[in-house]
């Protein structure tokens, strides 16, 4: 029987398998996808015995061999992290003007290669999770998750009660609007105060652009809570597993 309708879902299905070189070896906890392509182009990666230097050959992570140096590279156990980020370190696996970067605090702890989950600027501090499993992570950062993110914000003026109305009314920024989901006063000082904000989206420096547009500065910025997980009393720098029923529940 001619079945072409089922040749060609079998056919993409087969397609939804494959994967550039360099995208494998990153989904397999091995290396970033940069590192990953370093490696591919210095000839130090072989597939199914042959060394490939095309970081986009594509191949398939349930049949396919991969080696680099000659070692058998295979999927990692999940790991499943959350850390408290210092201001003043970058949210990267390296980087290249040699500055301290969130991986810097999981150095000499043994564990397998993992990558940040979304993003917390420079400048910014307090929970932020990282992860080998790239499917769970690329759930929790889809913009149609709209998982709560709760931060503490400390701005430079005294806040009164209509403020937390006006950062949850929004503004257009250079065309893109931007809005709090919920917002509460704190604390409130003579030249200071503290903010509670929650954002349901992610967009890049979504507080300081939109306190900024309000003519607010931001002195600090801490993400205390992702969806059901708190930060909690985790020292600055430190880091955690999260228990399966924690990486569950996000």
């Amino acid at each position: 029987m001619n079945r072409p309708g089922y040749r060609r879902h079998r056919k993409d299905c087969l397609e939804d398998r494959r994967t550039g070189l360099a995208r494998a070896l990153s989904k397999l906890g091995f290396c970033s996808r940069s590192r990953a392509r370093e490696f591919i182009q210095g000839g130090r990666v072989r597939v199914n015995g042959r060394v490939r230097l095309d970081p986009e050959w594509r191949v398939d992570l349930r049949r396919d061999r991969f080696e680099v140096d000659e070692q058998a590279v295979g999927p990692e156990a999940k790991v499943y992290l959350m850390l408290n980020k210092p201001r003043g370190w970058v949210t990267t696996v390296s980087d290249e003007k040699g500055r301290s970067t969130v991986c810097d605090c999981l150095s000499g702890q043994g564990l397998p290669f993992v990558a940040p989950v979304g993003r917390l600027d420079k400048a910014s501090e307090g929970l932020l999770l990282l992860t080998n499993d790239t499917q769970w992570a690329a759930r929790l950062t889809d913009p149609a998750a709209h998982l709560d993110k709760l931060y503490h914000v400390q701005v430079d003026c005294p806040a009164d009660e209509r403020l937390p109305r006006r950062i949850e009314a929004g503004v257009m920024v250079q065309g893109d609007f931007l809005a709090a989901k919920r917002v509460r006063l704190l604390r409130q000082g003579t030249r200071t105060s503290w903010l509670e904000i929650v954002l349901d989206e992610g967009k890049n420096r979504q507080i300081r652009r939109l306190l900024a547009a309000l003519g607010i500065g931001v002195l600090r910025l801490v993400r205390v809570a992702i969806g059901p997980l708190p930060l909690g009393n985790l020292p600055k720098g430190a880091f955690r597993h999260l228990t399966a029923e924690e990486a569950g529940r996000l």
